[in-house]
C-alpha cells in the first residue's frame, strides 16, 4: 500500500477549485454515464410513449385474474415489465435533473413521468384487491398448474398474509381519502421546523456573531472551545422550548393518526402496523430495547472517558460531539479514496472485488460538485440497468466513507438484481443499510490498522465509538420513547410538553449515566426530531447497524463460509423476509446476540482509546 493513500497527501480538483465549476468543466471520468440508461432523449421519448400505451392494455385483465393460471401469469408479467420501463424513464430523467437543477428540460421530463406513474398506479391498482379476493384454495391451485406461476409464490403468500387488514372496498377508499389530510401534523411540523423557526445569532470561536442555523448547530457543538458549544446549544434549544406546547401537539396528532389506522386495520396497536409490512415480530422490537437497556456498561464507561479526556467532572449535552483530540487533517483524493476502499474491501473476496472495481470504472459515479447539483449523496438503481452514485467529494475522510457507504448500497442493488426476477429486485428497507454500513466497517477497521500516528488513531477509534453510540444506543432511546409515547395514547391518555420532557430526561439519565447531566434544556429535543413522524422508523437504524457489525467481524475474522453466506444475502433481494435472509446470513437479530457484540465492540474501542490516551477509568467495578 501506497503510503501518502493512508495520508492522504493528494488533492481532490473541485476543492481546491477558486469557485464551484460548470458541468462541462468537470473531466468526463469523474462524470456518470446517463446513456447506459438510455442512449438519447429520443430513446426516452419512445419509452415514455411505450408505457403510455401498454399501461392501457392492463385495463383487459380487470376481473379476469382467477380465471385461468395463464391470465394471471400474463398480468403479472405485464405489470412487471411496465414497472421495469417506468423504473429506467424515472431514473434517467432524475439523474439528468439533479446533474444540474436549473436545465428545466430535465425537471420537465421528471414531472412528466412522475404524472405518468401515477397513471400507471392507477391502472395497476385492481391487481392486489383481486388477488385478495379469490379463495385460498383457487389462488394455490392456479399456481400449482402453471410452473411459471412459481416464481411469484413469495409475493402471492405476502399480498394473502394482509388479508386480515385490508377492508372492503368503500371503507378502503374513505381510509384513501383521508390520506391527504392524515399527513397534516407531519407537514405542519416540517414547515415550522425547516421553514418558520428563526434562531438568534451567536458567537463564534473568532467571537464573531453569526446566524445560529439548523446545520451551523452541529459544527457549533463540535467546537473545541466550550463557551461556543454551550452557548450554541443554550440558543438552539432555548428556541424551541419556546414552542413546546404547540410542538407537544403536532406530534400528539401524529401518533392519534397512527392509532386510528391501526384500530381501522383491526391491529393490536400501532407498532404492529408498521412493522406488519416487512413481517417483522413486535418481540425483535422489545427485544432490541431490553437488550440494549441490559448493555449500557461500555456506553456509561464512554460518557466516563469522554470527561476525562476533556478534563470535566460532569459531562454535558454540548459535551458529546467534540472530537477527543485535535482534528487531524486528512485530503484524499478521488483516486486515492478509490484505492483505499479498494483495499480496505478486500476480505469480501473476488468477486465483489470484481464488481466493485467496474463500479469505479464504467460511468456509475458522479464524483465533483457543480453549479446546479444536487447536494447529498445516494445511490439509485433500476432493474436491468447498473446503478448510479451521486457524491458531492471534497477529499475529506467524511467524503471517502460516503463513497463506500453508497458503493455498498449500489453493489447491493447490483447484486441482487443479477440474480432476482423483477419482482424481487428491491430490498427492504429493514436489511437496506446492512451492506453500507459493513462497508464503513470494514474501512474504518483497514484505517485502524494502518495508522501509526497516536493522534490520527484516537480520532479514527472516537468516530468509530460515536458511531455506534449515535445510530445504536441513542437511536434505541428514540425507539423506546416512540413505543412508550404510542402506547399512552393507545391507553388514553394525553400527550403533554411535560410528560415527554419528563419522560426524554427519564431515560437519558438511565441510558447515559451517572456522569451525563442533561442540563435545563436536553429534555425538550423530542420536538426537533422529524423520525418521530416517520412510524416506528429508527430501531431500523440499530438493526442494520448491528446486523452490520456482526457480520463485519465474522468477515475480518477470515470465516470464509460467512463471506459466502453475506455475498449470498446480498443477491437476494426481495426474495425472502428480511429476518429470513438476514438468518441466513449468519444473523438472527430476534436474539441478543447481534445487539450486544455491538455493546462488546464499543467496550473494546473505548478501551483502546483510554490506553493510548493514558486514562485508566478506576470507576467501574474490577478496573
Amino acid at each position: 500500500m501506497r503510503t501518502n493513500v493512508l495520508d492522504g497527501s493528494g488533492e481532490a480538483p473541485s476543492s481546491s477549485a477558486p469557485r464551484l465549476p460548470e458541468r462541462r468543466e468537470i473531466d468526463s471520468r469523474y462524470q456518470w454515464r446517463p446513456e447506459a440508461i438510455y442512449p438519447s432523449l429520443k430513446a426516452w421519448e419512445a419509452d415514455y410513449e411505450k408505457v403510455r400505451r401498454m399501461m392501457t392494455g392492463m385495463d383487459a385483465f380487470l376481473g379476469r385474474l382467477g380465471e385461468s393460471a395463464e391470465t394471471l401469469l400474463a398480468c403479472l408479467r405485464q405489470r412487471d415489465r411496465l414497472n421495469e420501463r417506468i423504473g429506467r424513464l424515472i431514473l434517467y430523467a432524475g439523474i439528468r435533473s439533479d446533474e444540474d437543477s436549473r436545465v428545466a428540460q430535465f425537471q420537465a421530463l421528471r414531472d412528466r413521468v412522475a404524472a405518468l406513474a401515477a397513471g400507471l398506479r392507477r391502472h395497476l391498482a385492481f391487481i392486489q384487491p383481486e388477488i385478495l379476493s379469490l379463495p385460498e384454495g383457487k389462488l394455490w391451485n392456479l399456481v400449482d398448474r402453471l410452473p411459471e406461476l412459481g416464481v411469484y409464490r413469495h409475493h402471492l403468500e405476502d399480498i394473502k398474509r394482509r388479508k386480515a387488514h385490508v377492508l372492503p372496498q368503500q371503507q378502503e377508499q374513505l381510509l384513501a381519502l383521508a390520506e391527504e389530510f392524515a399527513q397534516g401534523p407531519y407537514n405542519i411540523f416540517s414547515m415550522f421546523n425547516y421553514a418558520d423557526i428563526r434562531f438568534p445569532r451567536v458567537k463564534d470561536e473568532s467571537g464573531q456573531e453569526i446566524e445560529l442555523t439548523q446545520e451551523r448547530f452541529q459544527k457549533l457543538l463540535e467546537s473545541g472551545n466550550r463557551r461556543v458549544r454551550k452557548n450554541a446549544f443554550l440558543a438552539f434549544y432555548g428556541t424551541y422550548e419556546k414552542w413546546l406546547n404547540t410542538l407537544a401537539a403536532t406530534l400528539a396528532a401524529n401518533i392519534k393518526k397512527n392509532v386510528f389506522y391501526a384500530k381501522a386495520r383491526r391491529y393490536a396497536s400501532s407498532l404492529e402496523v408498521a412493522l406488519d409490512e416487512e413481517n417483522i415480530p413486535p418481540e425483535v422490537y422489545q427485544n432490541l430495547v431490553d437488550t440494549m437497556n441490559q448493555n449500557l456498561t461500555p456506553l456509561h464507561r464512554y460518557i466516563r472517558f469522554r470527561g476525562l479526556r476533556l478534563h470535566l467532572s460532569t459531562v454535558y449535552p454540548w459535551d458529546l460531539y467534540v472530537p477527543l483530540g485535535e482534528p487531524p487533517h486528512f485530503n484524499f483524493s478521488y483516486e486515492e479514496a478509490v484505492q483505499l476502499i479498494t483495499e480496505a474491501l478486500q476480505p469480501l473476496g473476488e468477486s465483489y472485488q470484481k464488481e466493485l472495481r467496474r463500479g469505479f470504472s464504467e460511468g456509475w459515479i458522479d464524483v465533483f460538485e457543480n453549479r446546479g447539483k444536487r447536494a447529498g449523496a445516494y445511490s439509485w438503481s433500476t432493474y436491468g440497468v447498473h446503478p448510479f452514485i451521486l457524491l458531492n467529494y471534497d477529499g475529506t475522510l467524511r467524503s471517502v466513507f460516503t463513497l463506500a457507504h453508497e458503493m455498498g448500497h449500489a453493489l447491493h442493488s447490483y447484486f441482487t438484481q443479477q440474480k432476482q426476477p423483477f419482482i424481487y429486485s428491491q430490498y427492504d428497507v429493514f436489511v437496506a443499510e446492512v451492506a453500507s454500513t459493513l462497508n464503513e466497517a470494514l474501512v474504518i477497521d483497514y484505517l485502524l490498522n494502518m495508522t501509526r500516528e497516536p493522534e490520527k488513531k484516537l480520532y479514527l477509534l472516537n468516530q468509530y465509538a460515536d458511531q455506534i453510540v449515535k445510530t445504536v444506543y441513542i437511536q434505541t432511546l428514540f425507539a423506546e420513547f416512540e413505543k412508550l409515547i404510542h402506547e399512552r395514547v393507545e391507553a388514553g391518555e394525553a400527550l403533554t410538553s411535560e410528560f415527554l420532557c419528563n419522560l426524554k430526561e427519564k431515560l437519558y439519565r438511565r441510558y447515559f449515566g451517572k456522569a451525563f447531566s442533561l442540563g435545563r434544556l436536553y429534555c425538550v429535543n423530542w420536538c426537533r426530531i422529524p423520525h418521530f413522524y416517520y412510524g416506528f422508523y429508527v430501531y431500523k437504524y440499530v438493526t442494520g447497524y448491528s446486523a452490520a457489525v456482526a457480520l463485519s467481524q465474522r468477515i475480518l475474522s477470515g470465516d470464509v463460509a460467512a463471506r459466502n453466506a453475506y455475498l449470498d444475502f446480498l443477491s437476494r433481494g426481495g426474495s425472502d423476509y428480511p429476518l429470513n435472509l438476514l438468518k441466513d446470513a449468519g444473523v438472527d437479530l430476534t436474539r441478543p446476540e447481534p445487539l450486544q457484540a455491538t455493546a462488546q465492540l464499543l467496550d473494546r474501542l473505548v478501551e483502546a482509546m483510554e490506553t493510548m490516551g493514558g486514562i485508566k477509568d478506576t470507576s467501574a467495578p474490577g478496573r
